[in-house]
């Protein structure tokens, strides 16, 4: 199945896809829109345009599992991006995702501007490795 996540942020949101049979998966872009309906827009002709049957969207839980106004966010993004799609949304825990993508590129010696170019699409994949992960240890 061809899954894209989206780590949705204010002001960058990352994309990343995985192949048909989930092994692989791989950045996409970094969308950089602050107005939300336009961002559903964008994603969404993203999701249309690679053939996504199923979109993960990053749900930004406090550390102590409580959920403040990026979660609320989140989940209104992920319904609104179900409605215009028309494809159905998940959601996964993205607790230290950000944190995992920075010491990424810490390993790959990414700085500057190169590295806030590319951090939020490195969080997708984060995202999309631990949804298609989950995914195979619940048996789907």
């Amino acid at each position: 199945m061809v899954i894209m996540s989206v780590d949705f942020g204010r002001a960058r949101t990352g994309i990343a896809i995985c192949d048909p049979g989930e092994r692989l998966a791989s950045p996409v872009t970094v969308i950089h829109e602050k107005y939300v309906p336009a961002l559903v827009q964008k994603v969404a002709a993203l999701a249309a345009e690679r053939r996504a049957e199923l979109l993960v969207v990053g749900l930004p839980v406090n550390m102590d599992g409580t959920e403040g106004e990026s979660a609320v966010n989140a989940r209104r993004f992920a319904d609104d991006l179900r409605d215009v799609s028309g494809i159905e949304v998940d959601m996964l825990d993205e607790r230290c995702t950000t944190m995992e993508a920075h010491l990424f590129l810490n390993a790959t010696n990414t700085r500057g501007k190169k590295r806030k170019a590319v951090v939020d699409a490195v969080s997708a994949v984060i995202i999309l490795e631990n949804y298609i992960a989950r995914r195979k240890a619940s048996g789907k």
